[in-house]
């Protein structure tokens, strides 16, 4: 399978976590993944109110786009996990992205997860990635850092 992750799930340390736990590995985060930067046109990512994660909402504006990430290899287990992760709040959906790459962009059918719940959870502010790797990503991976609050929001 195929996905096209646009908020926490483009960190490898956190899909990784989603699809294989939490239990130390040898294998690398991404060791039956293949990964590239996509492009999703005709939607927009919006800040989640009190929460550390985005989502997208489809646009009427085909200009409008979301830098993420094509990941295929995926199996019928991390589907499942992964939509346990994004719960409720998303439903995962066919989309196209066009993926880029060094031998030029190609599209490819995937699937998304698209916010379902009320628009009012969201902001028009764009989520920002790096300041999530660098505020937030150690609650979502470990790294040593324990709180046994924490839910991501």
């Amino acid at each position: 399978h195929s996905a096209f992750f646009y908020g926490t799930l483009m960190a490898p340390q956190v899909l990784h976590r989603v699809c294989h736990g939490s239990h130390p590995t040898s294998l690398p985060p991404t060791f039956n993944l293949t990964t590239l930067p996509a492009l999703l046109y005709a939607h927009r990512r919006h800040r989640v109110k009190g929460a550390d994660y985005p989502a997208i909402l489809p646009s009427s504006n085909p200009q409008d786009s979301v830098l993420g990430t094509y990941v295929s290899g995926l199996t019928d287990g991390d589907l499942w996990r992964l939509d346990i992760f994004e719960g409720r709040e998303y439903e995962r959906r066919g989309v196209r992205c066009q993926v880029i790459s060094e031998h030029g962009n190609e599209e490819k059918d995937c699937e998304t997860y698209i916010w379902i719940s009320p628009r009012e959870e969201l902001e028009e502010e764009e989520w920002d990635f790096e300041e999530f790797k660098k505020e937030k990503m150690r609650f979502w991976v470990g790294g040593g850092v324990e709180r046994e609050d924490y839910t991501g929001r």
